[in-house]
């Protein structure tokens, strides 16, 4: 999708004003009504040697994308399936019936942020990962997304702090050490 010049100011305005909002809470302290299986999942994470890391981080994403409710699941699972069809428009009406009616779901919210912005509409989806973020403060997706955002805007340094709060989360995630040691050569002003 080609952005116009207005959605690229638009975007870039929207993305200023929800990073001065989300780098000032403390989303790191918030409530995370979390389960004793996710609590488990995310220590064996933490684990300095995980062969199946990636089976550990898809039992995380399950957790992560059930509801408690079929039909808001069944609202997640169109969304997702129109995003994989290339039908970013269908994605983002499914998963914005989803937050509206589902508006503590912290995965209908990231799942619409990820469509947002591969729709080019960074604003959106950095409301969206806001929110995210504040329900589910250990959504190494969202911060991942946040990171990409942030690279894109030209925030280097933010950028930064978002994969190494995702590394923190989840230390083997594939390309979180490149980006962050491309990043720390880019902030420092060490030639690449």
């Amino acid at each position: 999708m080609v952005m116009s010049l207005h959605t690229s100011i638009s975007n870039r305005i929207v993305a200023a004003l929800v990073l001065g909002v989300w780098f000032s809470l403390p989303w790191w302290n918030s409530a995370d009504a979390q389960t004793a299986e996710l609590d488990q999942l995310f220590e064996r994470l933490q684990e300095p040697v995980l062969p199946e890391w990636q089976r550990v981080e898809d039992d995380i994403w399950r957790e992560w994308s059930r509801s408690g409710s079929p039909a808001m699941d069944l609202l997640l699972q169109r969304g997702r399936e129109a995003m994989e069809e290339g039908d970013i428009e269908a994605a983002i009406e499914h998963l914005t019936a989803l937050t509206d009616h589902a508006p503590d779901f912290a995965e209908g919210w990231n799942a619409r942020a990820t469509a947002y912005f591969n729709a080019g509409l960074f604003g959106p989806s950095l409301a969206d990962i806001q929110r995210t973020l504040a329900l589910n403060p250990r959504h190494f997706g969202a911060m991942g997304g946040l990171a990409l955002i942030l690279e894109e805007i030209g925030q280097p340094d933010k950028a930064l702090e978002a994969w190494q709060a995702a590394q923190a989360i989840h230390p083997h995630r594939p390309g979180i050490n490149e980006a962050i040691d491309r990043l720390e050569r880019q902030v420092s002003g060490t030639d690449l």
